[in-house]
């Protein structure tokens, strides 16, 4: 069995190998090729969400066993701490014990990335970020990727933390790196949007997003919180990265559903859906299209697949 901890992981899974494996297991889930059964999330007393994401990827299966603390964000302690166990399927051995902490990070970016590249405007310079984080990062690394970005904004209640944020892109990517005093102002000439918070109550709303953004709706993954105002979302075109857990599991999807103001059949499709020509992408330059990403657990299994696969050379 392999231990891999965090730096192998950064090393081996760049953001371009990662947006590959991503795309292939997005696809491969919605041709039946994958299994994932629900997560199961548990709510600790100090506040951690526990998570046990398992899933099949074929060759191996496995589960992502990791706790989600928001308290630590901003500290000296990453907000996701956990490991990836990973079997080999020929016979049921373990096969190795990646870190998971930067799977999620690396992996959640790409799928972001995935997902904006198969649905924001060809043209799209302007990116905002809600959060100026590990995420923030993976986001920039990855969405640079396939839209060449002119110039960032970015917004964290921690002005330190976007201070941070703005030196450190601005002198990897040689961007511009807007720091805004508000959500508001973040995103007002934003192409697109990437909304990284943990936050409990809906800011994104559609009087703020300019017609033809792109959102990626990523910092929350259960039925009671949101980023994504209910406005925002009946008014765009919504997409998930599994539509059968989005329909059990979102707060952008069921909040809005439960107020009557979409029906069951809002979601568009899902990302690998779209991928393999089995849901329409964007239909016009005006449109909003959302991208609401729960973060699933066959995105985990295949990165820390191609990490123990690289790592055993």
């Amino acid at each position: 069995m392999l231990l891999i901890e965090e730096k192998q992981v950064r090393e081996i899974l760049t953001p371009e190998k990662c947006m590959r494996a991503m795309r292939d297991a997005l696809g491969d889930l919605e041709n039946g090729l994958c299994d994932m059964p629900q997560r199961l999330i548990c709510k600790m007393p100090n506040t951690a969400a526990f998570g046990f994401m398992p899933a099949y990827v074929g060759p191996y299966f496995g589960a992502k066993v990791i706790a989600a603390y928001a308290p630590n964000m901003g500290t000296e302690y990453p907000s996701h701490i956990g490991y990836v166990m990973l079997f080999e399927s020929a016979h049921c051995t373990v096969a190795g014990l990646i870190e998971a902490g930067s799977i999620t990070e690396i992996r959640t970016g790409c799928v972001s990335a995935v997902a904006t590249d198969l649905l924001a405007r060809k043209d799209a310079r302007t990116l905002a970020l809600i959060g100026a984080g590990a995420q923030a990062r993976s986001h920039l690394a990855a969405i640079h990727l396939v839209r060449k970005m002119e110039r960032v904004y970015v917004y964290d209640l921690n002005p330190a933390a976007a201070q941070k944020f703005q030196r450190e892109a601005e002198e990897k990517y040689g961007l511009p790196v807007e720091i805004c005093q508000g959500v508001r102002e973040a995103v007002a000439n934003a192409d697109i949007i990437c909304t990284l918070t943990p936050s409990k109550e809906a800011y994104l709303t559609r009087d703020m997003v300019k017609p033809g953004a792109h959102v990626n709706a990523v910092g929350t993954f259960s039925p009671v919180t949101r980023e994504a105002a209910s406005d925002l979302v009946a008014a765009a075109r919504l997409y998930s990265d599994h539509t059968p857990a989005c329909k059990k599991e979102s707060g952008e999807y069921l909040i809005p559903l439960q107020e009557g103001l979409i029906g069951e059949d809002h979601i568009v499709g899902s990302v690998g859906e779209v991928l393999l020509g089995k849901a329409p992408g964007r239909q016009g330059d005006e449109e909003i299209t959302l991208f609401d990403a729960l973060g699933l657990a066959v995105e985990d299994v295949a990165a820390a697949r191609m990490v123990y696969e690289e790592g055993a050379k």
